[in-house]
């Protein structure tokens, strides 16, 4: 029975190397010399630290540019408070989303069920299976997926016929 998996799932090379890169733009750029602006990646959080917001917003955009240089979506970023540390400067921890979260998967399992095409959907772990008898109706499913859950950044893998 043909199937495939809709998953949520970040190339972690390339977020690492996008956070090298704008480490090391901010480094040469005039604009920061002299400053507390900097990035690293810890895990699946990326922690930005400057002087003020606004500097914070301004790593927060090279960050982006390179991402999206590298192909990943910059929806994958889930983007926390900005914090006051000692003295005069500020930290944001920035999330990389890894999984889909079980509310969203009901969300996209519902949204499969109403849609009236002969497939199931299952939630397994942090991704949701979907099963159909052709390959067509499982075509469709990825299609409304894709259009109805534009916010995340899902993915199809595992497809088996």
């Amino acid at each position: 029975m043909p199937s495939f998996d809709t998953v949520c799932e970040p190339d972690m090379v390339k977020v690492k190397n996008a956070v090298e890169n704008t480490a090391k733009e901010i480094g040469t750029r005039f604009d920061f010399k002299g400053t507390a602006a900097a990035i690293e990646l810890k895990e699946k959080e990326i922690i930005l630290t400057g002087d003020a917001d606004f500097q914070l917003q301004q790593v927060l955009d090279v960050l982006h540019g390179k991402l999206t240089k590298q192909g990943v979506d910059i929806k994958f970023l889930d983007k926390g408070d900005v914090q006051k540390i000692g003295g005069d400067k500020v930290k944001q921890v920035v999330k990389v989303r890894n999984g889909i979260e079980s509310e969203q998967a009901k969300k996209i399992q519902k949204l499969i069920k109403d849609s009236k095409v002969k497939v199931q959907a299952s939630i397994q772990g942090d991704a949701v299976r979907v099963t159909g008898a052709k390959r067509d109706d499982l075509q469709a499913t990825m299609a409304l997926v894709r259009k109805e859950m534009a916010d995340l950044p899902l993915s199809f893998n595992n497809f088996r016929d």
